[in-house]
């Protein structure tokens, strides 16, 4: 039987859990008009909501949907690229001139599109054939605009348009979103200082340009009836004690839970039950299962990264590491210095900061760190 506990991709609502509320809210919102910041910590589930929500036939049947993911982008001709990737990918399984209409606009994408055997499109440039990333821009709004069905367009890890080289990409970006009646917008975005400071500040381009919404975990009863019901579906009984063991070591996190329990699924047989004890040996494997990685990590960081990372590991989460007490207490430098790596920790992603908060924002490695 499949497993039923996916770690990545949508593959359906009897695969979702829960999200209710979410779904109708976010659902309603870009139906009537609006653009929306959806903004939660990493791994909570965003793609998998906004995949949910496009899989809605009021959805589905009405706009064209499209899904960017721009977390790797590095500057404006990247997110282009993903741009142009996508409308084409999904344009392509469409009616035939939905996808020409946009060839025919996008004139300085054209030579990397090509036609295989059977006549479908092919994407076949290179990050480097976007010589003027400006005036492709200009085309991929002039086609949002002017496309035979209005399109919604989910661009996901938005904040990472904040660290691209060029000046003024947020402005450039609201213009044309602003003057595109065509589309409506779904900002996604994990990194909740950033994303909050570009819609919340009065003096950046996207103030109040979108509705925001915000994901919390989804709720333990929820959860544990879901977990269960798979389960029971897969000839498996699970206890109540494990499912909350799960939930509570990985504070709500959808995908961390659905990790430990695919890992618990493919561990056990049909008419067994299991406890935490075989939860410990999931958790385990999924941690040994990263060793490489996080060896490699450990290598690479300077020695008050480090001992820095290892001390937040082995701290309590609402612990302030420039105070005197954690300095003294894991025997590290000075509060300066202490800032300055944990700056360095959030630059390289392993380390966030929620409401003034330091945490490893990886469970995997944390708990792995905590054997250090």
């Amino acid at each position: 039987m499949k497993n039923p506990f996916l770690t990545y991709g949508y593959n359906g609502p009897e695969y979702f859990c829960d999200r209710e509320e979410e779904t109708k809210r976010l659902t309603s919102l870009l139906i009537n008009g609006n653009h929306v910041a959806l903004m939660s910590p990493r791994r909570m589930g965003k793609t998998g909501l906004i995949r949910h929500c496009f899989a809605r036939q009021e959805l589905s049947d009405n706009y064209y949907l499209f899904v960017v993911d721009i977390y790797a982008t590095k500057s404006l001709a990247e997110l282009i690229y993903e741009l142009g990737r996508v409308i084409l990918s999904v344009l392509k399984s469409k009616e035939r001139k939905a996808w020409e209409r946009f060839i025919q606009i996008a004139g300085s994408l054209r030579t990397g599109i090509t036609l295989d055997a059977l006549g479908q499109p092919c994407w076949n440039l290179e990050i480097g054939d976007i010589q003027s990333p400006n005036v492709s821009l200009d085309e991929i709004f002039q086609y949002l605009n002017s496309a035979d069905k209005p399109c919604i367009v989910a661009i996901d890890e938005f904040q990472a348009i904040m660290d691209y080289p060029e000046q003024n990409v947020e402005a450039l970006l609201r213009t044309y979103i602003q003057n595109c009646n065509n589309a409506r917008f779904l900002f996604s975005g994990s990194k909740r200082h950033m994303m909050g400071e570009m819609f919340s500040s009065p003096s950046r381009p996207f103030y109040q340009s979108a509705s925001t919404m915000s994901l919390k975990p989804i709720p333990l009863d929820s959860y544990s009836s879901f977990i269960a019901c798979h389960f029971r579906q897969g000839g498996m009984r699970i206890e109540a004690e494990a499912i909350r063991y799960i939930y509570e070591k990985f504070e709500g996190t959808t995908w961390y839970i659905q990790k430990i329990c695919n890992e618990l699924y493919a561990l056990s047989e049909p008419d067994s039950t299991l406890g935490i004890k075989e939860v410990d040996v999931a958790i385990n494997n999924a941690v040994e299962e990263k060793d490489d990685t996080y060896q490699d990590l450990l290598v690479r960081l300077p020695a008050k990264q480090k001992a820095l990372l290892i001390a937040l590991a082995h701290s309590q989460k609402d612990v302030q590491p420039t105070s005197g007490e954690f300095i003294r207490k894991y025997h590290l430098s000075s509060a300066s210095a202490v800032q300055r790596s944990l700056s360095a920790l959030q630059d390289k992603d392993v380390v966030t900061n929620n409401r003034g908060k330091y945490y490893i924002y990886d469970y995997f490695l944390y708990y792995w760190l905590r054997k250090k």
